[in-house]
């Protein structure tokens, strides 16, 4: 098997393409997998006061900026972090997108999105938690949203 990584800053998010001279579904199956798997296992190193956290990704609600500090909210708490939100654009696995200057959102956490004349509100499940989408990333996060579709 060989393995080629190409760097192209046109791209909004990595691609994995897989070029086969024959369909092996179990070796397939397998590689989709182990990158599933990771972006599952991935986790960051957060805090709340002098405590550190290593929190798994897809616990993750959503980034915002608070004041000069990062904020990082699950459901039921709220981490501090060390990165700037273009540093974590860089680092979090692709179910995590920018929805306004301030806010980065995991789009596999989101259980409705409201659009209306004045502002769009995601909310998530299982909290009261809520951020707002600025006009300039709505359409995108909708695009997002509708391909994740059964």
């Amino acid at each position: 098997m060989k393995i080629k990584v190409e760097i192209d800053p046109q791209l909004s998010e990595t691609e994995v393409i897989v070029r086969t001279p024959k369909i092996d579904e179990q070796e397939i199956n397998y590689l989709y997998d182990v990158i599933a798997e990771k972006n599952k296992k991935m986790k960051l190193k957060l805090f709340q006061g002098e405590t550190t956290y290593y929190v798994n990704c897809n616990e993750l609600l959503f980034f915002e900026t608070s004041g000069r500090f990062i904020q990082a909210h699950t459901s039921s708490a709220v981490y501090d972090t060390h990165f700037k939100l273009y540093e974590l654009e860089k680092l979090l696995p692709a179910n995590f997108m920018r929805v306004s200057k301030s806010t980065i959102l995991n789009t596999d956490q989101i259980f409705g999105l409201t659009h209306s004349l004045t502002n769009n509100l995601v909310e998530f499940q299982n909290t009261y938690k809520q951020v707002y989408v600025s006009r300039k990333y709505f359409k995108k996060l909708k695009d997002t949203l509708d391909s994740k579709e059964l």
